[in-house]
């Protein structure tokens, strides 16, 4: 569902509404006859409508987590804001940025429509920028030739179903940050799909190198072996943005989540 053009069309109809009654149909009515109804529901929904649609658009965006691909930093029923701004100011509903300001840098956590099926947001954290040479082998990340500090600490636990993952702290550019591995996960990547400039890439018993092309981005996911990403359906195209996350602002099973992260 395009919410944001579900907005549009509410904000363009209320408005229509609003302004037809302020110049036209409020001087024919006769002196203290009462609104249509439909005037006075479109007429009083039109600013709500506009200011939720504005502020969607432009400043924050709400995101629920549905999977746990990103544990453990962020959790299945984290609600969590998206800044809209971060990387340029785009139109709504069409997505074309308008106004440049920033652009992804490794680490962030990012919500991007999905390449395969661009109706579905995705969040994943921002692994190689535009001429970033990717290798992800045995487990182990490495970035234009640089292995990418990996500390190990404790094991962490799944507390739903009761099992343990090997947890480190890694650090992508300024950005410290966990991440997951499981043992009895194989290092190769399983059925990688045939996306676009999947040439930049080469598969081995070990896992993936890629070669990030101009205005695409490489992204993974915080729970290495429980994410698909761009190691098997390939690069977030930076048309595809939406924004990046930065806060929880609510999670009905752990009310202490709310205002971490980062």
């Amino acid at each position: 569902m395009n919410f944001a053009l579900i907005l549009l069309i509410l904000v363009l109809i209320s408005g229509a509404i609003w302004v037809a009654d302020a110049c036209i149909l409020r001087r024919r009515r006769p002196a203290g006859a009462p609104d249509p109804w439909w005037v006075e529901y479109g007429a009083s929904f039109f600013p709500v409508i506009l200011v939720v649609f504005l502020l969607r658009s432009f400043l924050v965006e709400p995101f629920k987590i549905p999977s746990g691909s990103m544990i453990p930093t962020l959790l299945v029923g984290d609600f969590i804001l998206v800044n809209k701004y971060t990387y340029g100011i785009r139109l709504p509903v069409a997505n074309v940025k308008i106004i440049e300001l920033n652009t992804p840098q490794r680490g962030d956590v990012m919500v991007f429509r999905y390449p395969v099926d661009p109706s579905l947001d995705y969040i994943k954290r921002v692994v190689g920028v535009p001429g970033d040479r990717v290798a992800y082998q045995n487990k182990r990340l490495t970035i234009n030739g640089q292995p990418v500090e990996a500390r190990k600490v404790e094991d962490y636990l799944h507390p739903e179903r009761l099992y343990y993952s090997k947890q480190f702290v890694e650090k992508l550019g300024r950005v410290d940050h966990q991440i997951l591995n499981d043992d009895e996960a194989p290092p190769f990547i399983p059925g990688p799909e045939q996306f676009r400039q999947r040439e930049n890439c080469s598969y081995n018993g070990a896992g993936v190198i890629c070669t990030v092309p101009a205005g695409q981005y490489f992204v993974m996911g915080d729970n290495r072996d429980n994410s698909r990403d761009s190691r098997f359906w390939g690069f977030v195209p930076e048309e595809n943005i939406v924004g990046k996350a930065f806060f929880i602002w609510l999670n009905f099973s752990d009310f202490g989540r709310i205002g971490s992260f980062n």
